[in-house]
């Protein structure tokens, strides 16, 4: 059991709340984008849509994670925000209406801010420096085990009923609900409390100022790629245009997830033998693999390959930077490191999903996803030439 006793009882239920609110969303993500095709929404409004909500999620995670450093308390705020995204899943059932539609899209990414960097705290917390990427890495494949389970009931539902997704979001409604009551068995160690104040709302990110130059340049890099990576939305359109059915939609969506819950784990142990650094840049290269290749692609085995290869980007960079950002600040400002450096990152997929629209509308996908590609090159080429301590 010593071989893994960075496992503790508090990341093993953190975890598993993660595992049944990604299977209540992700039941809905992949469908998202076919049911608001279904009722007239158009790709611009699909990028709007999704950049408002991750831009309503960014500003709430810096500003929650400070006020969560000022009490030294985590618990409330992740109880709170996973009970806010439960409680949106019905209420994409009850009307159509785009203003509808965007309100439960912006209760739902409130309770992520809610929740994110409280969240992440608790996990950087019950760890060391030399074992954040394992821990890291094991929340990110249990979180996204459901995301291989939601999709697939999705599938199944859909496979028997065709083109009802409205009843989907309903039975999303049910694990969501068992996210909220693992909540009331989380149990938080006292803590210090930072003595920072807690900004207001529009200051969120106010730690930025007094974050470690180490801490700057690191989410720097890692913002400017946000700017460019626009919602995985759009990777589920294209394959659709390019005559993949909806229940393969769903199944590709299936596939990168599977690839993430296999690998996190273990990249995040390679992560703590070799850096997180190594791990990021050739996260960042297979980005732009992946998305040079879907400006061509037009066959589902090709979509296929390529989504198993975006599996290994997500698992090679997301729970990684976590790791990586946690261990470039003062433990007492782990809230507000990571709210903050997640806040950012939503504020940027704004920009990215609505520029990502846009410049699909007016010079079509190939632009959209050449763009990126070149960016996340750029910015692997930026990571290698940071000091070597960093």
């Amino acid at each position: 059991m010593g071989r893994f006793s960075y496992l503790t009882r508090a990341v093993w239920l953190l975890s598993l709340i993660s595992l049944f609110t990604d299977l209540a969303s992700e039941m809905l993500y992949p469908v998202m984008p076919l049911y608001l095709q279904s009722i007239g929404f158009s790709v611009v409004f699909i990028g709007l849509l999704e950049g408002v909500a991750e831009a309503v999620a960014g500003l709430s995670k810096g500003y929650f994670g400070q006020w969560s450093d000022r009490l030294g308390r985590r618990v409330p705020f992740v109880r709170w925000g996973y009970g806010l995204s439960a409680l949106s899943k019905p209420m994409l059932a009850v009307l159509a209406t785009p203003a509808w539609v965007l309100l439960a899209r912006t209760v739902d990414r409130l309770g992520k801010g809610l929740r994110t960097g409280a969240r992440d705290a608790l996990l950087s917390d019950e760890t060391t420096p030399t074992n954040k990427g394992k821990v890291f890495g094991f929340h990110r494949s249990v979180d996204t085990l459901g995301a291989v389970l939601g999709p697939t009931a999705a599938l199944l539902w859909l496979a028997a009923r065709p083109g009802q997704f409205r009843p989907l979001f309903l039975w999303a409604f049910v694990p969501g609900v068992l996210a909220v009551a693992i909540t009331l068995l989380l149990r938080e160690r006292p803590a210090m409390p930072s003595p920072r104040p807690v900004r207001p709302f529009w200051a969120s990110f106010s730690y930025w100022r007094v974050a470690p130059p180490a801490y700057r340049r690191v989410v720097g890099g890692l913002l400017v790629f946000a700017l460019f990576n626009s919602s995985d939305a759009f990777l589920l359109l294209l394959a659709r245009q390019r005559g993949v059915s909806d229940t393969g939609v769903i199944g590709l969506y299936i596939l990168y997830n599977a690839v993430y819950v296999l690998s996190a784990w273990p990249l995040g142990h390679l992560a703590d033998r070799l850096g997180p650094r190594r791990l990021l840049v050739g996260g960042l290269l297979a980005f732009a693999t992946v998305y040079s290749g879907v400006a061509l692609a037009h066959s589902g085995w090709t979509f296929a390959a390529l989504f198993a290869l975006y599996g290994l980007y997500a698992a090679s960079t997301e729970g990684v930077a976590k790791a990586w950002v946690s261990n470039l600040c003062a433990k007492s400002d782990t809230g507000a490191a990571l709210g903050t450096f997640g806040g950012l990152g939503s504020l940027a997929a704004l920009v990215a999903s609505v520029g990502a629209g846009a410049l699909w509308q007016v010079a079509g996908p190939g632009w959209t996803f050449g763009v990126a590609a070149v960016a996340a090159v750029a910015v692997a080429l930026y990571l290698t030439r940071l000091p070597a301590k960093l």
